[in-house]
């Protein structure tokens, strides 16, 4: 494919022991960094922000953000089959918010059989349970799909003289799903999904903080003959967020972002090409505490077409190019997008890619619609005639694989690439009413630079190596501040040690971690918003052993020591990593039907 996928394999994410987003994209991906924000989960990467990063579930959007951020405790790994990562602005088949990249979380599809998995995990420096199960059932033409996650975790102190944070609140949560795919005959498929999630949030002695979530979806596949297939899908999903007196019990909700999606989608395969075009309609309705009381409701619907063409040029030419065109009407905007890649393959070993693409990124509603006095210090403001903002994207991948005899395979992957931003919308200062505020705006062009490379070794005896590298440059125009937090340069590794030893024993051993550069941040000088200073990060590394033992093949038993050299940052702030040094987790995984067919 001319367009580099990362994809996480159900394999590697066992290996890396990540039973949560965070722990798995931060070890995979440098450059990627989740923080700690006014109580909420804040990711960068590589310059760029959350809500420029899309994260999908099986190719569905979510509904819900805070602080520009999807809800990551909804992203649980019960039931993952793999992950599927492109970085760079992805907007041609996505739509709005994919400048970035786009992170698609893909479950496990059909069993012809049963499956089933039972597993338990606790975190010592939060405290945390983590209780998990998953089944998969084939009976004839139908097949199940449950999974059920649940988490209890303790307050974690993040106070100190100089910090920002104070407390990660303790909380506990459940998120249980089911798919249904029925079968009724070999060209027509349909699919079934529901899942409810709710989380709660202990920010005080009086009252609590509650995050709900119900998502509900239907899904047509048809064979329309050998070459040709036709898809049509409805979405729902509603997220809301609610206050618990715990005083009087009354639970009052005070956000809501419901979304209604309608998608069809139509391929063609060709000789040597594969056609495909489609359209989205969604409807995305608000309410929120943030806007002014007396218009608290906002909606608006986007539509949307798109069509790419895959080609087989030549054996060695392969070349994608795809256009798009979407509508908002709130905004009144419309927006076109497109991308042209091409790959080249030298031989069976090595590949050069090269891509562009422009990315988008309407304005949200909250954006638009916003009147908030934050933490009774300043005002917030939205501005309806903001405009959507975009980037080009250039990127420019070399690829090498292969062998050294029949034991060692090696995996090298390096990538180079710009983007060049229009309209880039953040907030900037103004005065209203004598008093100084923010208001969000388009301000005027930026740049973000960066390259990365991967460097994989695996042995036939069962030794690994994965070293990863990332670089990324923001320029900003004269007298404008780099506002985006990025850190210049990260590394993460691991080294590893992967056996069976007859039928009955495995081990793997990994040594890996982390490595983020210093950065400094333009931050503001005081809550006032009089003026903008540069404030320096600290690097850091944080190092993690893990010892894995899998036990007739069913039975698998973790043990891990986390950040093994107890790094602590001088004070916690926004830029700042969560760790109170260093932490022990222990977890079991069974897989009952291993066990049974043994």
């Amino acid at each position: 494919m001319p367009v580099l996928t990362r994809v996480i394999t159900r394999a590697e994410i066992e290996k890396v022991d990540a039973t949560n987003i965070k722990d798995l994209l931060q070890q995979e991906l440098p450059g990627l960094e989740f923080t700690y924000s006014m109580g909420h989960q804040v990711m960068n990467m590589g310059g760029y922000d959350g809500n420029n990063i899309l994260f999908l579930v099986d190719g569905e959007r979510l509904a819900g953000e805070s602080m520009d951020n999807v809800d990551f405790s909804r992203l649980d790994m019960s039931g993952v089959e793999r992950i599927e990562i492109v970085k760079g602005a992805a907007s041609t088949l996505y739509g709005s918010a994919a400048m970035g990249g786009v992170i698609n979380i893909i479950t496990k599809g059909e069993s012809s059989t049963w499956n089933a998995n039972l597993n338990s995990r606790y975190e010592g420096q939060t405290r945390e349970w983590r209780h998990g199960a998953s089944g998969y059932f084939g009976f004839g033409r139908l097949n199940s799909l449950t999974t059920l996650q649940m988490t209890d975790a303790k307050a974690l102190d993040l106070s100190g003289e100089k910090s920002s944070i104070g407390s990660a609140y303790a909380s506990h949560s459940y998120n249980i799903k089911e798919r249904l795919i029925f079968n009724p005959s070999p060209s027509l498929k349909l699919t079934g999904r529901v899942g409810r999630f709710f989380r709660e949030r202990e920010n005080s002695a009086e009252s609590h903080e509650r995050y709900r979530d119900l998502n509900v979806g239907f899904k047509v596949n048809y064979m329309l003959n050998g070459s040709g297939s036709l898809e049509l899908a409805y979405s729902f999903d509603q997220y809301d967020k609610s206050d618990y007196s715990l005083l009087t019990r009354r639970d009052i909700r005070d956000y809501s972002n419901r979304q209604n999606i309608v998608r069809g989608l139509y391929t063609l395969k060709l000789p040597g090409s594969v056609l495909t075009a489609g359209f989205d309609f969604m409807n995305d309705y608000v309410m929120s505490y943030q806007f002014a009381e007396d218009n608290n409701r906002h909606a608006q619907n986007t539509f949307d077409l798109f069509a790419q063409w895959d080609s087989s040029i030549t054996g060695k030419w392969y070349a994608i190019a795809g256009v798009r065109y979407d509508y908002f009407s709130a905004a009144r905007q419309s927006q076109p997008t497109w991308k042209l890649a091409t790959m080249y393959k030298f031989d069976r070993h090595n590949s050069l890619r090269l891509s562009y693409a422009r990315g988008f990124r309407a304005p949200s509603l909250k954006e638009m619609y916003m009147d908030f006095y934050m933490g009774n210090i300043f005002m917030i403001y939205g501005n309806p005639d903001l405009k959507s903002e975009s980037n080009h994207n250039i990127s420019l991948t070399y690829e090498n694989s292969g062998g050294m005899g029949d034991e060692l395979k090696y995996s090298i992957v390096a990538t180079g690439q710009y983007n060049y931003f229009s309209n880039y919308i953040t907030t900037v200062t103004v005065l209203r009413d004598g008093a100084y505020g923010q208001m969000y705006a388009n301000v005027r062009r930026q740049h973000i630079t960066g390259a990365d490379a991967s460097v994989q070794l695996r042995h036939g005896m069962g030794m690994g190596v994965k070293l990863n590298y990332a670089f990324t440059k923001n320029i900003v125009g004269r007298d404008m501040p780099d506002l985006t937090a990025a850190r210049p340069h990260s590394v993460t590794w691991r080294v590893d040690y992967d056996r069976m030893y007859g039928r009955y024993y495995g081990v793997n051993i990994a040594l890996s971690g982390r490595w983020m550069s210093a950065v400094d941040v333009a931050e503001y000088t005081s809550a006032m918003l009089e003026g903008i200073e540069t404030v320096h990060y600290e690097g850091y590394q944080i190092w993690k052993l893990q010892l894995s033992q899998r036990y007739r093949k069913g039975i698998n038993l973790n043990f891990a020591v986390d950040n093994i050299f107890n790094y602590r940052p001088r004070s916690y702030y926004a830029n700042s990593p969560t760790t109170t040094g260093t932490t022990l987790t222990v977890g079991l995984s069974l897989d009952i039907d291993k066990l049974f067919k043994e």
